[in-house]
């Protein structure tokens, strides 16, 4: 098992949950986590109790993917954190959050989120700011090309 820190861009814890490490390469791990929070509905997807999620992150990204499962088995969608590289330690991932959320349906279709949000961070430097457009530009590329997490579309 592994510890997930999701931290806001100033370090501040915001959430930690565990999963299983499935994959690990230099600058990937890839673990397994399921929702065990009250459902949350987001309008454009739920999570729920029973959803399984792989998740990707990345030491050399500006981003992680989430690949969502229902209990069903059936894809629900991606959901994509904007997020400075994470740091990868042997019990531990830390992963600062910079705001800009992607939400891509299981045809392949992204939704960018929170954009107002970070539009108006005042706590963001320049360099996550550079990094975060970065990431969701490669992200998105990531997408239209079917590619990796989401060779599946």
């Amino acid at each position: 098992m592994i510890t997930v820190i999701k931290q806001n861009p100033q370090g501040a814890e915001m959430l930690r949950y565990q999963g299983e490490v499935t994959e690990q390469s230099p600058t990937r791990i890839v673990i397994q986590a399921a929702w065990s929070n009250p459902p949350k509905d987001l309008g454009y997807t739920r999570f729920e109790a029973g959803d399984s999620f792989t998740e990707y992150y990345y030491s050399d990204r500006w981003f992680n993917i989430f690949d969502i499962l229902g209990s069903d088995g059936k894809r629900k969608g991606w959901y994509c954190n904007i997020a400075q590289p994470a740091t990868i330690f042997d019990d531990r991932i830390e992963q600062i959050d910079l705001f800009l959320d992607v939400w891509v349906n299981p045809q392949g279709k992204p939704l960018l989120l929170d954009e107002d949000e970070f539009a108006a961070a005042t706590t963001l430097s320049e360099e996550q700011r550079m990094g975060a457009r970065a990431g969701l530009q490669a992200l998105l590329q990531l997408v239209a090309s079917h590619s990796e997490a989401f060779s599946s579309l």
